[in-house]
């Protein structure tokens, strides 16, 4: 019968503990030790050290580890159990001759061999089954691919660690390269800090034939460093990748970080990592019956996500479009098959449909997300913007109203601010709206509440710039910019959705925020044309060499940059990490419910100069950019937002 080896490894112990006593003793006597003048006396006092130390040694949890995996824990363990061991053999000893057959120094000298002689087989096993005896007499293998690391910390340890557990790695790690100055020349498992990530070319040229084939970037950077990395990059005539998130890893399985991929242009965004209240979330969320209106489209989809993660009791999908619908419901039925949810048809320009959804469903709480973003098709088609934009919120608003739901958080854009096109007109008028029904609630009087919250572009959205420069590059180009000069704010729609979650929590907490407009940290904007030249080299390619960029002219609406805030907008610190309020600019709200039914009319008429003359009385910094400006042009560009009717 095959013993545990949990035994096996208690009686090696027990034995080295009855070696480490000879072995001390012979330390400090010498030859004395076999010429000494009571064995006998030394016989029993061995017996008893070995006991004491099979007593101490059971009571450390030793046997619970796989030597396999021996690691600094299990050495602290091992002195803990040895300094237990001294101590209670010396009270022992004393209490029996007075420690008189032993030289005091015997006991420091136990204290050091005992561990080495219970750690050093565990340590040397280790390294046995990592093979690394073996990778010290290893050459360089032609078939591993060369990586130089960019970062020195924890990531990049976890990385060269995981190769080495490894038989047959495809990596071959030729150095790294540091932030900080101080790290240089030290190693880290034998590979060499050879530089500054700013001595990237430098070190490349040094390395001559043993020049590396990727630069593997071990953790995120801010937007200016990663950015002159990949032109380094691109100098040396090499690739970027990088490892996954230490949090991306799956069940903290750190072979994971092995699992290299391209650099996402959302890499080189820089964005700081918010801290966030999720108890706040899941609060706002937790138990409560929620409605998601453009559920299929971007930031509908990723709402959806994260909600179904926060424990609703109830999640209803509700979007204009079928396939979009049936996507998120099928992706919602992988990832939480046990989430009661329901995917419903919806239109919110009808009214009366919107109406019976609510009385069915009963929502708590509704996030409004469907909407017409998409700035040239909405420029071109004024009416249907009106309609989605401003009637729909209404009738969305209205229900949220008669059927008791305690608040909705519509999702703005930064657009509504200055706008200089029916997009963002439209936008405005439906935050006005929604501030005029919120601040109702002022005064003490009870009423839900209407939150909207403003942030800027989203990267990877459906109407994103991205998805099409990557359709333009797979077909060799070239990459279409309206302007030199353009330039967006951007966000993953990941973080945008965390922060619209973060700010609905705290606006349903603070009533002072009432009639406020939440606006998410942007962060700096970024011109179109470097984001273009940026993902031409990330596909490995040169600019204007390989890949050219055209500029094609601003289209009708569009404007060189956006912005976030209005000047008559005071702005207000909410204490949270990435989330800024908008103070209210006042409309007359009987004004605004006379235009609206105004607006609603001329819609039905098929009016466009009417009611784009009503938009402009209600949104008075509404200024149409038209002069100048080509027709909507195939391949052309466009808003970096979604574009969901819902």
């Amino acid at each position: 019968m095959r013993l545990p080896r949990a035994h096996i490894a208690y009686a090696h112990d027990i034995v080295m503990s009855a070696v480490a006593f000879v072995v001390s003793l012979w330390l400090r006597l010498g030859d004395g030790l076999l010429n000494h003048d009571d064995p006998q006396q030394l016989l029993v006092i061995g017996v008893v050290f070995v006991a004491v130390a099979a007593i101490a040694l059971r009571t450390q949890g030793l046997y619970r580890g796989v030597w396999r995996y021996a690691s600094v824990n299990d050495l602290i363990a091992i002195i803990r159990a040895v300094s237990l061991t001294v101590l209670m053999f010396m009270v022992i000893v004393f209490l029996m001759y007075r420690l008189e057959p032993l030289p005091r120094s015997f006991f420091v000298i136990i204290w050091f061999v005992m561990p080495a002689l219970l750690g050093g087989p565990r340590f040397v096993y280790r390294t046995m089954k990592d093979r690394r005896f073996e990778r010290i007499l290893e050459q360089e293998r032609p078939d591993r691919t060369r990586v130089l690391l960019a970062g020195a910390g924890d990531e990049a340890e976890l990385f060269i660690r995981a190769l080495q557990n490894r038989s047959h790695a495809s990596y071959e790690v030729v150095g790294l390269l540091s932030d900080k100055t101080k790290r240089v020349g030290l190693s880290i498992h034998g590979k060499i800090v050879l530089g500054r990530l700013q001595d990237l070319e430098k070190v490349c040229a040094e390395l001559g034939a043993r020049k590396p084939e990727h630069l593997v970037l071990t953790r995120d950077f801010d937007r200016d460093t990663a950015l002159a990395l990949m032109k380094g990059v691109e100098a040396c005539g090499i690739t970027m990748v990088r490892i996954p998130r230490l949090v991306d890893f799956r069940d903290g399985h750190a072979e994971d970080v092995l699992n290299v991929r391209a650099v996402a242009i959302e890499d080189l965004l820089g964005r700081e990592q918010r801290t966030l209240d999720r108890d706040s979330m899941r609060r706002l969320v937790g138990g409560r019956r929620v409605l998601v209106t453009g559920a299929g489209g971007s930031i509908g989809s990723e709402l959806t996500r994260q909600i179904a993660a926060l424990g609703p009791a109830h999640l209803v999908l509700a979007d204009v479009s079928e396939y979009a619908l049936y996507s998120i419901d099928q992706e919602m039925q992988d990832r939480a098959p046990d989430l009661s949810r329901l995917s419903l048809i919806v239109d919110v320009r009808d009214r009366g449909r919107i109406d019976q959804v609510f009385a069915a469903e009963r929502p708590d709480l509704v996030f409004h997300a469907a909407a017409l973003k998409h700035v040239p098709i909405v420029e071109e088609q004024p009416l249907e913007g009106v309609k989605t934009n401003i009637l729909g919120t209404r009738n969305v608003a209205d229900a949220c109203r008669r059927h008791g739901v305690a608040a909705m958080v519509m999702i703005s854009t930064d657009k509504a601010v200055n706008p200089t096109n029916v997009m963002g007109a439209t936008k405005r008028v439906a935050e006005q709206y929604c501030q005029a029904l919120d601040l109702l609630g002022t005064g003490g009087a009870q009423g839900p509440r209407f939150m909207s919250v403003r942030f800027g572009n989203v990267l990877g959205s459906t109407g994103s710039v991205v998805p099409l420069f990557q359709r333009q590059l797979e077909k060799g180009g070239p990459l279409t910019v309206t302007h030199p000069e353009v330039s967006r704010y951007f966000m993953t729609i990941a973080e945008a959705v965390e922060l619209v979650l973060q700010a609905a929590a705290l606006g349903e907490d603070q009533a002072s925020y009432r009639g406020h407009v939440f606006v998410l940290d942007m962060g700096k904007p970024i011109r179109i044309a470097d984001l273009a030249r940026n993902m031409i080299r990330l596909s490995g390619r040169r600019v204007d060499e390989d890949v050219s960029i055209v500029y094609t002219g601003l289209r009708p609406g569009e404007k060189l940059y956006e912005e976030v805030f209005h000047g008559g907008e005071p702005l207000v610190d909410t204490g949270r990490d990435g989330i800024l309020v908008a103070s209210p600019r006042r409309v007359d709200d009987a004004r605004l419910k006379a235009s609206l039914e105004k607006l609603a009319l001329l819609s039905a008429q098929g009016d466009e100069p009417d009611a784009l003359g009503v938009l402009r009385e209600l949104v008075e910094d509404y200024q149409p950019r038209r002069d100048d400006c080509p027709a909507m042009m195939a391949g052309a560009h466009g808003s970096e937002d979604t574009v969901s009717v819902g």
